[in-house]
């Protein structure tokens, strides 16, 4: 379980949680009233309640990512609008968050960069072609310190097929330290952040 700094008041999208949540109670309610039935077929509406229970951690991914961020960074819907264009572009992103716990011991710095955090600055290192493009980017605070930064794989995955490079680094960032890592996939576009060791999907408004 993971600690919060601080209470955390994105109050629209815990609204939405609370919501999706009890509509997911009342549909398995009917469900197990249905039951007694045996007319009644329940696959559909196990499907569509799996459905939106996939929807709901996605979007308490995107809740909690920013409650996890916002202590530390002030840039922290910058990180969130950097996401959501790599995503729709399906360009491969790593980006690693400071938090309490010091990371230079832990990573090989690439090129350092000194900048203010800005989602264009990040979005044009991450751009194809860039040669600061491959591996990751190191924010403190509300500036982006290097680029290029080779961080350590996770050693626990057991299937590593399941998993690309930047994955298994951002797990093994996760696991060493209390660093925020967040990932898109350039496969598929989808964005996710590890902490403690755990990845988690997250919805892009």
């Amino acid at each position: 379980m993971i600690n919060l700094q601080q209470d955390c008041d994105f109050s629209p999208m815990r609204d939405q949680i609370k919501t999706s949540l009890r509509n997911i109670a009342d549909d398995i309610g009917t469900l197990l009233t249905q039951m007694d039935s045996e007319k009644h077929c329940m696959l559909s509406t196990l499907e569509t309640i799996q459905h939106h229970f996939s929807r709901i951690q996605s979007t308490a991914g995107t809740f909690y990512l920013n409650c996890y961020l916002s202590p530390y960074t002030s840039k922290f819907m910058e990180l969130s609008t950097t996401l959501q264009n790599l995503s729709e572009r399906k360009v491969g992103a790593l980006i690693v968050v400071e938090r309490n716990d010091p990371v230079e011991q832990l990573v090989r710095h690439g090129v350092s960069i000194g900048a203010a955090l800005s989602h264009t600055l990040l979005e044009s290192i991450f751009y194809p072609g860039n040669p600061l493009h491959d591996g990751a980017v190191l924010v403190k605070g509300d500036r982006i310190e290097t680029a290029s930064t080779v961080l350590p794989l996770s050693n626990s995955i057991v299937d590593k097929q399941k998993f690309g490079t930047r994955h298994r680094a951002a797990l093994g960032m996760s696991e060493l330290s209390d660093a925020i890592v967040l990932i898109v996939s350039e496969e598929t576009g989808s964005a996710s952040f590890a902490v403690e060791g755990h990845l988690y999907p997250v919805i892009l408004h």
